[in-house]
């Protein structure tokens, strides 16, 4: 069950044009390359690869400037207490970093994951870099998680989490990349 994000054009003043679409199976190797040379490794690649083949994606959005494929984000399915999504991956080409690109994809990850009805987003990552979304480590401190611990954060969508305590899994796909 995939999100219908529309394709969205966006200027910002690093950029040229932003195109913020869906990704499509013509993609795939390209979201690939780029995936590992954002991460220096392969283990990101397998885990989108992972969260396809299980159909745990339910939202897949690419950055495209001038054509080229220069960034994407994913959200997946997870087990909590409350209709929540995992943002993970988000990949920015190294030759394209601090334009934008990924601020620009972790908004509309965001988006996505409020039209597709989600409380929360979950996401493990840089909290100097997440919380400027508003993403907390203090929400998340109440979740238990393989995940825990200060880089594991918490996005509520729509106000307050309706529980602050409970078990948070992420999909299959993530066990064994830690």
């Amino acid at each position: 069950m995939a999100h219908q994000l529309q394709r969205q054009e966006t200027r910002h003043p690093r950029l040229t044009m932003l195109l913020l679409r869906p990704e499509t199976p013509s993609d795939i190797r390209t979201i690939a390359a780029m995936t590992a040379a954002a991460f220096g490794d392969t283990s990101e690649v397998i885990l989108v690869e992972r969260l396809r083949a299980a159909g745990n994606v339910c939202a897949a959005i690419v950055a495209e400037e001038d054509g080229e494929l220069v960034g994407h984000v994913l959200l997946s399915v997870m087990s909590a207490p409350f209709m929540a999504l995992a943002l993970a991956p988000l990949a920015v080409h190294p030759l394209c970093e601090r334009r934008g690109i990924g601020a620009a994809l972790v908004r509309a990850a965001i988006a996505a994951a409020t039209e597709f009805g989600a409380t929360a987003i979950f996401v493990l990552g840089d909290p100097d870099y997440y919380t400027r979304f508003g993403f907390s480590a203090a929400l998340a401190d109440g979740f238990s998680s393989r995940y825990a611990g200060e880089n594991f954060m918490v996005l509520p969508l729509s106000g307050a989490l309706p529980v602050t305590t409970g078990e948070v899994r992420h999909a299959a796909a993530f066990w064994g990349l830690d």
